[in-house]
């Protein structure tokens, strides 16, 4: 959801620079700077940032320059008498001189400077709409760029857990080989081979590895990865979807790790727990 996009209105007295930039978010945050003149626009320039957006946390900010044109300030006489008058009486009972410096002091204080508010005109903000929209398109098209790559990576990664997956398999013997050995070896050292009844050995052996079973961990979480990649083909948004299967992708993956009594089941496991972090922190820029 990272995007950037910039557009310049040239107005009549004034050349208006809109810039746009979008982070990762799970809503829309929308934060804008925007000069006096625009402030009556706030909430529809955040409606026409929702609409073309959607989601991020997204900074508007307008910057305006004035041309050689546009009219300057106009000195506030009231004020400016009102100032010079108490400054000059202060300056006597202090036994200052008044000088010409005490009028330029006078013109640092607030409001001797006041300026027209203007009305905006219903050309110029139709020339600024136009401008926003265009910075939209351009964070858009960022955002476009970026997906494409992001729409490689995620789908290596699943396909690598997938294939993580199917390499447990040649591990399942050999796990439970060893559950059985070390389960036959725990009971020699307390009880005598004699002592054992093989039959119901047997069973418990059966019960206990039943529990160790991972055949559903491993179809659900190659079901999840299916699912996965099928709505990553998807059109409109899918991030939040995306983000609830990895979910359950994450909790298979666990599952799997705890009952795996196997080291490389085990490493396998914690490859997998590598690549879903990495597919997690890239669904937070899916729309």
């Amino acid at each position: 959801m990272t995007g950037y996009g910039k557009a310049e209105c040239l107005l009549p007295d004034k050349k208006l620079t809109i810039e746009i930039k979008s982070l990762n978010s799970k809503q829309l945050d929308t934060h804008t700077r925007l000069p006096a003149l625009y402030k009556e626009k706030d909430l529809e320039i955040r409606q026409l940032i929702a609409a073309g957006l959607e989601r991020g946390k997204v900074e508007c900010s307008f910057y305006y320059e004035l041309t050689i044109e546009a009219g300057s300030g106009i000195i506030n006489e009231p004020v400016v008498k009102n100032y010079y008058d108490q400054l000059y009486r202060i300056s006597g009972e202090l036994g200052l001189e008044a000088s010409l410096e005490l009028l330029s002091t006078v013109m640092r204080m607030p409001d001797t400077i006041r300026s027209e508010k203007p009305d905006l005109e219903d050309e110029e903000w139709k020339a600024v709409k136009t401008g926003l929209q265009q910075a939209l398109q351009q964070v858009n098209g960022f955002r476009v760029q970026e997906g494409e790559s992001l729409d490689n990576d995620l789908r290596e990664r699943v396909i690598s857990i997938s294939g993580k997956l199917t390499q447990v398999q040649q591990y399942e013997e050999d796990r439970i080989r060893q559950i059985r050995e070390r389960i036959g070896n725990n009971l020699a050292l307390y009880l005598k081979k004699d002592d054992v009844d093989e039959n119901r050995f047997e069973q418990e052996l059966i019960y206990y590895i039943e529990k160790l079973d991972i055949s559903e961990e491993k179809v659900r979480l190659a079901n999840h990865c299916k699912y996965f990649l099928e709505t990553m083909e998807d059109s409109g948004t899918a991030g939040k979807k995306l983000g609830f299967i990895s979910q359950e992708m994450g909790r298979e993956i666990n599952t799997l790790g705890s009952k795996a009594n196997h080291t490389e089941i085990q490493r396998l496991v914690v490859e997998m727990k590598d690549e879903l972090e990495r597919i997690k922190e890239q669904i937070l820029n899916v729309l």
